[in-house]
């Protein structure tokens, strides 16, 4: 059994209670933490999130449900029991009511309070005793950040749903990665993840990418060609950038989702569609909606759920967990040996302002790792790297497809969709070039000037 997110937090200002407590929770298989008072407990959660609180109702200063309000207002899926030597069936009722999990009174029963507390790690875990494979749906996701672990336990419970989801958050903290947890850990786990960029394909591609189109739909379309949301179906589909998505192309994303049916481009029939949508963007789309940007019946169709990832700044006691993780992982890719970092190179790290966030991180690891002659990186190094990452490092595969994908762009405009005359210009065989064009899902009629396809 992995019990590494299932530690319960026992507080009471009582300490034969809460000695009591301890042994019970570590004989059925829990690991346990202790606190005397709510003050100490909230201090300890916000170093280190537990999985559940069993708090004493009555203690001196603030009491049980004082604790319970001050953490739901942080992390409202913090599951909380409260015990009582003065329960009243008042007191629980009022307790569940504002969403307190469970209510014992003492003395209380161990196979009850056990009950309780599987039932209460089962909200969040899957099941009581959380095995590494419940944990896979997380398992991209390095941190031990409360915040982080806040929303993670959010992402847990919505992911069971079928409710359409945002993810707002800086460039490079892992919107994608949220979005796959949350698709892994749904019922549609087994069924397919589709992600698309929607602020990085050109608006007359990305309605033929999203709906599809129909044979003869427009000069080039020799086959039927399904979309994402056909593709997606019975899984989910992640539009990524969705604030970036053009006016017009909003109003026909609004029509699908609303009547669950899509009409791909030049088809004459409907196709009905079953996936979850989950869309995520860096901007304020409040703003957007103000400068008449984006859609406002559009964005509380999106946005039945909002999650937000902190920058790495706001949670920077991950930034030696995740330069760490990214170590080990270059050390294999590049054969390396490297055994950490030396201690004033991770203070750098640490104080960095990282306005490109995880990703930005990982590049900056990475260039060190490929530098590095010495079992530990040096300060220079990371003092190097950081001073030449203006804006970020994208990863060589990644920067040469979107050179090869504006490059073909360009000529596609440039001869205005001509594949002959854009082949020569690129010194390629039109086989070749097709080629190319395929791999980018690049259509050349696209490109007329006398397109009119929708």
């Amino acid at each position: 059994m992995n019990f590494e997110t299932q530690k319960i937090l026992a507080v009471d200002d009582d300490p034969d209670i809460l000695k009591l407590l301890g042994m019970r929770l570590k004989a059925a298989g829990y690991p346990v933490a202790t606190a005397s008072n709510a003050e100490e407990a909230l201090g300890q959660i916000a170093v280190n999130r537990p999985a559940l609180v069993i708090s004493d109702l009555r203690m001196p200063g603030m009491d049980g449900m004082a604790l319970f309000d001050a953490i739901h207002k942080k992390d409202p899926a913090l599951p909380v029991i409260l015990l009582t030597a003065h329960g009243s069936i008042p007191e629980a009722v009022d307790a569940t009511q504002r969403g307190v999990f469970g209510f014992l009174t003492k003395p209380f029963d161990s196979k009850s309070l056990l009950q309780q507390v599987e039932a209460a790690l089962r909200t969040t875990s899957g099941t009581p005793n959380a095995s590494r494979e419940n944990q896979d749906w997380r398992a991209n996701i390095v941190t031990h950040s409360p915040q982080m672990e806040n929303l993670l336990g959010q992402a847990k419970l919505m992911a069971v749903s079928d409710a359409s989801v945002l993810i707002q958050g800086e460039s490079g903290t892992g919107k994608e990665l949220l979005a796959r947890a949350i698709h892994k850990a749904s019922p549609r786990g087994k069924r397919p993840f589709v992600a698309i960029n929607c602020g990085a394909i050109p608006e007359a591609l990305l309605e033929s990418e999203l709906f599809g189109h129909s044979k003869g739909a427009f000069t080039g379309a020799i086959r039927e060609n399904k979309g994402l949301f056909q593709t997606a179906d019975g899984g989910t589909l992640f539009l990524d950038e969705i604030g970036d998505m053009p006016l017009a192309l909003q109003v026909k994303l609004l029509r699908a989702l609303q009547e669950r049916v899509i009409r791909p481009v030049g088809a004459n029939t409907n196709i009905p569609i079953d996936v979850r949508i989950i869309s995520a963007t860096h901007r304020n789309l409040a703003d957007e909606m103000k400068a008449s940007r984006f859609r406002e019946d559009l964005y509380y169709r999106i946005n039945v759920v909002s999650l937000a990832i902190p920058s790495l700044a706001d949670r920077r006691e991950d930034i030696s967990l995740l330069a760490n993780n990214f170590l080990q992982t270059l050390n294999e890719k590049y054969q390396k040996n490297i055994n950490g970092f030396a201690p004033e190179a991770l203070e750098l790290l640490i104080a960095a302002p990282w306005p490109g966030n995880v990703r930005q991180l990982q590049n900056i690891v990475e260039q060190t790792v490929v530098l590095s002659t010495t079992a530990l990186v040096p300060a220079s190094l990371v003092q190097k790297a950081l001073h030449d990452d203006i804006g970020g490092i994208v990863p060589f595969e990644t920067a040469r497809k979107n050179f090869e994908r504006d490059y073909l762009i360009k000529l596609l405009k440039a001869t205005n969709g001509g594949v002959t005359q854009a082949a020569r210009l690129a010194q390629r065989n039109r086989t070749e070039f097709y080629k190319l064009l395929q791999r980018h899902h690049l259509t050349p009629a696209l490109f007329k000037d006398d397109n009119t396809a929708n």
